[in-house]
């Protein structure tokens, strides 16, 4: 078999961004979180709760599942990392996370927009979100055999603003031929593509399908230009994975650097997914935008996160990884303030002229900036973590940063849940992360910026 060059491999390393892009692009803000919640908010209106409490429960829904598989995410993602460092195998775990990611995003598409299978739906959506997660950890892992030390930052802001791209160009096909206004016409005037029954929300419940499809298609060059290392020669085994993954995490408190860093992280990569997560559901919800204008509002914020990313990497390669991420947190913290702060009808308590287009416009901003800094803050978050991992042991390293990024994943849902209820409000539901993010900040004044791999 030929070999394959150091390009292709980073390339072939470039196309999982490309091809799993969707899945958060798609799915978990723009399209099919903001559907489901809407298919929700109409389902629990419908038992007599009130607009308001109606669209406060389909929030509080929305947030048990992501805090769910949050915890399956957990509690999975160390003890598999360690198990592949045992036997040097990754390839065939990403394989069959590939597989959920495919089967749970395709099912999508049976969500009926009656309401009446949503919890059948929601655990579909858990079996493809926990797949994509999954495999990202073991895709993470690889980051250090593919790139020198120097350009890892450069190298893995390449891949998030490739990915990037995959996600818009993606977002953008669903909205010209599929997802369909309230006229039953896409954005472009079209009824949806394939003869699909506007009526049904058949086109945006392609959304599903699409995304399962452009996985597969996508994840081929990946599969054919990125390669196992060596193997270990040694069997897999649960109590040896354990044993591994037993002297990782006692001798964290002899690495203090690696300690506050994935305490850090755990923190603020929660609030993050949060926001992405609440994003096009505070949207619905509160600013009572349609799909169209989520999926416009979705291009607009990924083709910053793509732009943004780029200059980050190239940003993180000359000042380092750590004064990226204190940027971007700083700037996300302004940012929740004012979508905390803002609805409909007043921003900070001063009321607008009805029919006011300014939170329109703010929210636009935000979602610029959320997606610029998000992507830069991922991007140099995993060049940081790569200053922290061990070399003998980089899957399981990245399990634990995986761990870090998951461990609390239930956390950012279950507060907004709970800050919702309390409430009853889906706007002031959000606030919760604002604290995570000023905790993981000031977690991030322990953290060596030039890492620790001792």
């Amino acid at each position: 078999m030929a070999e394959i060059s150091a390009r292709k491999r980073v390339w072939g390393w470039w196309f999982f961004d490309w091809a799993s892009q969707p899945y958060h692009s798609l799915l978990v803000t723009f399209i099919f979180g903001p559907y489901f919640a809407g298919v929700a908010a109409e389902y629990f209106a419908t038992t007599g709760l009130s607009d308001q409490a109606a669209a406060a429960r389909a929030q509080v829904v929305w947030a048990n599942c992501l805090t769910i598989t949050g915890l399956i995410i957990a509690f999975g993602a160390p003890l598999m990392g360690a198990f592949a460092d045992v036997t040097g195998r990754r390839m065939p775990w990403i394989f069959a996370f590939s597989v959920m990611y495919a089967v749970g995003s395709a099912a999508l598409w049976f969500t009926l927009p009656d309401g009446s299978n949503m919890w059948l739906m929601l655990s579909a959506f858990g079996l493809g979100f926990v797949g994509a997660e999954y495999a990202l950890i073991f895709i993470n892992s690889q980051l250090p055999d593919i790139s020198d030390k120097e350009d890892v930052g450069e190298v893995s802001g390449s891949g998030f603003a490739f990915g990037y791209f995959g996600g818009l160009i993606s977002l953008a096909i669903m909205l010209l031929f599929f997802v369909e206004q309230p006229n039953g016409k896409t954005l472009i005037g079209l009824d949806p593509a394939f003869g699909l029954n506007a009526a049904q929300m058949e086109g945006t419940r392609f959304v599903g399908p699409m995304t399962a499809a452009w996985y597969i298609l996508f994840m081929v060059p990946y599969f054919l230009w990125v390669r196992d290392g060596p193997r270990t020669g040694k069997k897999g085994s649960l109590s040896g994975a354990l044993q591994l993954l037993g002297h990782t995490i006692a001798d964290l408190r002899h690495r203090y650097s690696l300690s506050a860093y994935l305490g850090s992280s755990m923190l603020y990569r929660d609030a993050l997914n949060g926001l992405y997560s609440f994003g096009g559901v505070y949207a619905r919800l509160v600013l009572e935008w349609d799909l169209i204008k989520i999926g416009v509002f979705g291009i607009v914020s990924v083709l910053a996160s793509a732009i943004f990313v780029y200059f980050g990497g190239k940003l993180d390669k000359r000042l380092g990884p750590k004064p990226v991420i204190v940027m971007c947190i700083c700037i996300l913290i302004l940012v929740c303030a004012l979508i905390v702060g803002m609805d409909r009808t007043q921003i900070f308590g001063i009321a607008l002229a009805e029919g006011s287009s300014l939170p329109d416009t703010l929210f636009f901003g935000c979602g610029i900036l959320i997606g610029g800094m998000g992507g830069t803050l991922q991007s140099a978050s995993r060049s940081l973590m790569v200053r922290h991992t061990s070399p003998d042991h980089p899957t399981e390293s990245f399990g634990l940063y995986g761990l870090s990024g998951r461990a609390t994943a239930f956390l950012a849902p279950m507060l907004i849940g709970v800050a919702t209820t309390v409430f009853g409000d889906a706007r002031l539901g959000v606030s919760p992360v604002i604290g995570l993010f000023i905790l993981g900040l000031i977690l991030l004044r322990w953290v060596r910026p030039e890492g620790d791999q001792a």
